[in-house]
């Protein structure tokens, strides 16, 4: 119930409609609380999640909540579509823009064909007649709708089964 009471209210999120409750936000301890987070994750399924933080000020005026829940829809996501003991890296770096958050994982990869949808709203990776990784074709959805209400973008590298960088630029305060 809850679950599609989720799914309901993303799936009415318009960037008309969203109310942004901006303040002062360090992203370095947005990711450090992130890392402390997935660490029980870690142990459980092998993964590992290393965080290179670049020098630089991390602040920039943001949603606290609505930039917590992207960056860790972008680590979840990142660890359930790897393969065995995920290995993800998370990095930053700050330039005169603002801030950038790369999330690194060596995952199944998205084909070439499919990444200019994968933003779209309920659109999901066809994955043939496997079904193991569940979902509703949302979150990616959420977070670059998230992003861009912050006047920010986010762009997809990827390689079929070899990884993808996912890159989210946010403008500094």
């Amino acid at each position: 119930e809850s679950q599609v009471e989720r799914v309901l209210n993303v799936a009415k999120l318009d960037k008309d409609k969203l109310v942004l409750n901006k303040e002062k936000v360090n992203i370095q301890e947005i990711l450090v609380q992130l890392c402390e987070n997935f660490a029980l994750i870690e142990k459980q399924e092998g993964a590992s999640i290393q965080l290179e933080i670049g020098e630089g000020s991390h602040e920039i005026t943001a949603d606290p909540v609505h930039i917590t829940n992207v960056i860790h829809n972008l680590t979840d996501n990142a660890i359930k579509y790897s393969k065995k003991n995920p290995r993800i890296l998370i990095s930053t770096s700050v330039n005169k823009e603002g801030i950038d958050i790369h999330f690194k994982d060596e995952g199944i990869g998205i084909k070439k064909e499919h990444l200019k949808s994968i933003f779209d709203k309920f659109y999901r990776v066809p994955t043939g007649n496997i079904h193991d990784v569940k979902g509703f074709g949302l979150g990616l959805y959420y977070v670059k709708l998230i992003v861009e209400s912050h006047n920010g973008s986010i762009e997809v590298n990827s390689q079929f089964g070899k990884g993808s960088i996912f890159t989210i630029k946010l403008p500094s305060s």
